[in-house]
């Protein structure tokens, strides 16, 4: 028996040695023989990516226009969960999944959870979506899944998605990463900057199939993107979509639109809107401002101006005939809306004459065209400006030397023809303009910062220094401003702030041998570029409408220039830059003027400006909460009771707005108003015996008048 033992453990001794022997056999042979097999290694150990987490996007301000938020994908190991508990709870579970991700129903679910646990299933993903923190909490709470990741088998993956927290809100600026990695805007354009740099750690697969990382083995930690801060003004940007959506709402036939604010002084581009025709709306899809070089029409007549003062050739008052409204040089016709005859240059800007530019240029260059040329391309006209987003269209200026050059091509210019420029081309010469001469690159990203630090700035830069002596700029402005005040941009004349600025009205090519018309069907892009205010400018901005198939006109004016002054309106009344400062000379312990309202609120305002009043006609049972105030003939401010007629409209006159909606809606009236201001004049008026629901107009001023 003894002997069968021995022989048993000599057996055993000598497979242990023969194991032994393989093992280090494999070794040397992986070690020496061939060390670049290392599948064995493979299946055991991997190397993991450990994502950096993308950058934001910022405004101006400092608040995210796109961040990357972290979501959640939800998975089961499904053998975890003991089979009383499985069996007790896969009926509610079921139910929970089907009512919250709705992409099937409690009967399929527990049918795959039951398959799935069949078949050993430990990475069983739940839901056809990722969810985010609010949502994953809730769904930790469903059956099974509360007990964990080590009784109830949840697994819980995080994954950053792209948000955009003001929807499409410049979308087209801030751009995207699309599935095949391509990127536009912003997002395309720093992509370098805004990923990261992934890091790496060692993870080992456990018995059950599971990966985690190795205690010990020492990873690469992720390096997180820069935030990127842009120049875009939120309300600035939301003010001109808003503008530029409402204007194009009002036509039926218009392919999309353009909107571009700029910062005189730095170049900061403050807003920029695209708008395309997508089915029955229109969205940012398409980049109109930097993207699309068309002929610019007669916006292109300041240039020219610009080069005829300049040059020494005109000055403001110089005479020149606009004739019977037609002319034609180098075969071909220039026409006028009117016959203008004999005006001004200021006039002929102000009215738009083709006629007149066309003929200024062929009087003062012809012969020498070069030299117009060249002044345009000094000015900077076209430049390149190598911006800091993508797809930047190229302006082109052509010369005598070009193949696009014909007879008429200087006659042409003039008047914003035989040339392209996109939409920030022609801002950035107003710009200049506006700035005293001074051209600045227009630029859309402020600095990279890594957690609030900034660690690279960008800021204001200058393309030319002098694009022109200051002398032609403020002559150049003067004419400008005469286009608002008396021709074809007198619409937006403004009493509270000067806007100088100019319309224009161009066809746009069909390409090819069609030219500008096809079976009578012509296309047009409707312009108003310009600044504010008109004595000290603080922002340019240019507004463009691109028309679809058209028989009819579609002029600048009337088109793009209510949505210019939509824009102006907003940041006029929004900006403390045009708040007059005090000069210490008004009168001391002035008693303001004081709207009927809620007597809270009213003596919360007051209190915060330092004003007192006396209470000494406000009743002990004054239920109604509200107050009209007037006063005493020594000044004192004096609070009484007001109360609101019963038995027909109330009277609201001389309240606020807000007052004044809340009250009359309160009492069943709908409202619709006018102006800004307090409430000046209502229609019906006050004691008015009208049913409920009526229509109640308000007309509001901001003098009281």
């Amino acid at each position: 028996m003894i002997t069968g033992i021995f022989k048993k453990m000599a057996f055993i001794y000598k497979l242990f040695v023969i194991m032994a022997l393989a093992i280090m056999g494999k070794i040397a042979y992986m070690q020496f023989i061939n060390p670049t097999d290392t599948t064995a290694v493979e299946i055991a150990y991997r190397e993991e990516v450990i994502e950096a987490i993308r950058g934001d996007i910022l405004s101006s301000d400092g608040r995210p226009m796109a961040t990357s938020v972290p979501y959640y994908r939800v998975r089961l190991d499904c053998v975890v969960a003991n089979e009383d508990t499985f069996k007790k709870y896969i009926d509610e579970l079921s139910s929970s999944l089907a009512g919250f991700f709705k992409d099937k129903s409690a009967r399929e679910y527990k049918k795959d959870l039951e398959k799935a646990r069949k078949e050993k299933k430990r990475y069983k993903a739940l839901g056809n979506r990722l969810v985010d923190y609010a949502e994953l909490a809730q769904v930790k709470q469903f059956p099974i899944l509360r007990l964990g990741a080590n009784r109830g088998g949840l697994i819980v993956e995080q994954q950053y998605k792209r948000n955009n927290p003001y929807g499409r809100l410049a979308y087209r600026t801030i751009g995207f990463i699309n599935t095949e990695g391509v990127g536009v805007g912003i997002e395309g354009s720093c992509d370098y900057y805004l990923k990261g740099t992934p890091g790496k750690q060692t993870i080992q697969k456990m018995l059950g199939g599971e990966w985690r990382p190795v205690t010990g083995v020492e990873g690469i930690a992720p390096k997180d993107g820069y935030d990127i801060q842009t120049t875009i003004d939120i309300e600035i940007q939301e003010a001109a979509e808003k503008a530029l959506r409402e204007q194009l709402a009002k036509g039926m036939n218009i392919e999309g639109g353009t909107a571009i604010v700029m910062e005189v002084e730095t170049g900061a581009i403050r807003a920029i809107a695209n708008m395309k025709k997508m089915g029955d709306g229109y969205d940012e899809s398409y980049n109109y401002a930097i993207g699309d070089a068309t002929e610019p029409g007669s916006v292109f007549k300041l240039m020219t101006l610009v080069s005829l003062l300049e040059d020494g050739y005109v000055t403001l008052e110089d005479p020149i005939d606009g004739g019977n409204g037609k002319w034609s040089y180098g075969g071909h016709t220039y026409s006028d809306t009117h016959a203008y005859g004999m005006m001004d240059v200021k006039t002929a800007l102000a009215k738009s004459s083709n006629v007149a530019f066309a003929k200024l240029a062929v009087r003062y260059y012809e012969g020498q065209e070069q030299r117009f040329v060249d002044r345009l391309n000094s000015m900077k006209v076209g430049e390149r400006f190598n911006l800091d987003i993508q797809g930047e269209a190229r302006g082109a200026i052509y010369g005598p030397g070009d193949a696009m050059w014909s007879r008429s091509s200087l006659s042409s210019m003039a008047i914003g023809y035989s040339t392209l420029l996109t939409p920030l081309h022609t801002l950035t010469f107003y710009n200049a303009i506006a700035n005293d001469g001074k051209m600045m690159k227009p630029y859309f990203i402020e600095n990279y910062q890594e957690n609030g630090e900034i660690v690279k700035n960008f800021g204001p830069k200058e393309i030319s220094g002098s694009i022109c002596s200051k002398e032609t700029a403020a002559k150049a402005r003067q004419a400008l401003r005469h286009v608002v005040e008396v021709g074809t941009g007198r619409f937006l004349n403004n009493a509270k702030f000067q806007i100088a600025g100019k319309t224009g009205t161009a066809r746009i090519a069909y390409g090819g041998k069609i030219g500008y018309e096809k079976n009578g069907y012509r296309r047009y892009q409707a312009s108003f570029a310009g600044f504010y205010p008109a004595d000290n400018p603080k922002y340019s901005a240019i507004v463009i409408l691109y028309s679809g198939d058209t028989r009819g006109n579609f002029y600048g004016g009337s088109w793009a220039g209510p949505v210019f002054r939509q824009i102006a309106d907003h940041i006029y009344s929004t900006s403390s830059d045009w708040v007059p400062v005090l000069d210490g000379k008004g009168e001391k312990n002035a008693v303001p003027k004081v709207a009927v309202g809620r007597l809270d609120a009213q003596s919360k305002v007051l209190s915060e400006l330092g004003v007192g009043f006396e209470k000494s006609d406000i009743r002990e049972n004054n239920r109604s909460g509200w107050a009209k105030f007037s006063k005493d003939t020594t000044g004192r401010l004096i609070a009484s009771n007001w109360y609101a007629e019963s038995d027909s409209l109330a009277n609201v006159v001389d309240m606020g707005l807000k007052d004044a909606i809340y009250l009359l809606e309160n009492s069943g009236y709908r409202v619709t108003f006018q102006g800004y201001g307090k409430v000046v004049k209502q229609i019906p008026e006050a004691g008015s015996k009208v049913d409920k629901d009526t229509v109640v107009n308000l007309i509001l001023s901001e003098n009281g008048d």
